[in-house]
């Protein structure tokens, strides 16, 4: 799942949502030695970003979209899929959130400039540039997609075919919206189960 996505799931504390958010960005083992001095709500953010991409990663329904995807995006079908998912998340947030989208974007760059000292430096810049150009309320329109792959496209060469993946998008939105639909509230309930089961 993209930001969006991993930033609703991790319920309203705010360092689950920190470590949920920056999860990416924190590489190796998460030992007990390694964390002893860590916000413990933090580090379930940081294991609940980890459950959320193994959960999504083998779940039958995500494989066939991506394998859907795969036919026009090749080895990134993976990260397309993600932000497709957050495209529909953004779209319908209603359904699945208690507030509107731009509230809840905006509440969410408060905490995160709040917390600005739990975010890896190499992280930073990406985070001012998604607050500055309001890039989670940019999901829930297909030109707001369109820019983030062009956004993309540009961080490695690898990335550069991801630029036009919009396209499939657009011309099998119903396909990909069918399995958002039937993944996200599952995964939602799991998401809510994890947290439950670890809290501290």
């Amino acid at each position: 799942m993209n930001f969006l996505a991993h930033i609703l799931l991790s319920g309203n504390k705010e360092g689950v949502i920190m470590g949920n958010y920056v999860g990416d960005f924190i590489k190796g083992l998460l030992t007990e030695e390694k964390t002893k001095d860590w916000n413990p709500d933090y580090v379930l953010g940081l294991k609940l970003h980890r459950f959320i991409d193994s959960f999504t990663d083998t779940h039958e329904l995500v494989r066939d979209t991506k394998k859907m995807a795969a036919a026009s995006n090749g080895k990134l079908a993976g990260i397309v899929t993600d932000i497709y998912f957050d495209y529909f998340l953004a779209k319908y947030f209603n359904d699945y959130a208690s507030e509107p989208l731009h509230v809840y974007a905006h509440h969410f760059y408060t905490i995160t400039e709040r917390n600005e000292h739990l975010i890896p430096p190499g992280m930073v810049p990406m985070v001012r540039s998604m607050i500055r150009q309001d890039w989670l309320t940019c999901y829930a329109t297909l030109d707001g997609i369109d820019l983030t792959f062009q956004r993309l496209s540009r961080r490695a060469g690898f990335l550069a075919p991801i630029r036009t993946a919009v396209s499939e998008l657009r011309e099998h939105e119903d396909f990909y919206h069918e399995k958002f639909n039937r993944f996200f509230p599952e995964l939602q309930m799991q998401a809510d189960r994890f947290i439950s089961g670890n809290e501290q």
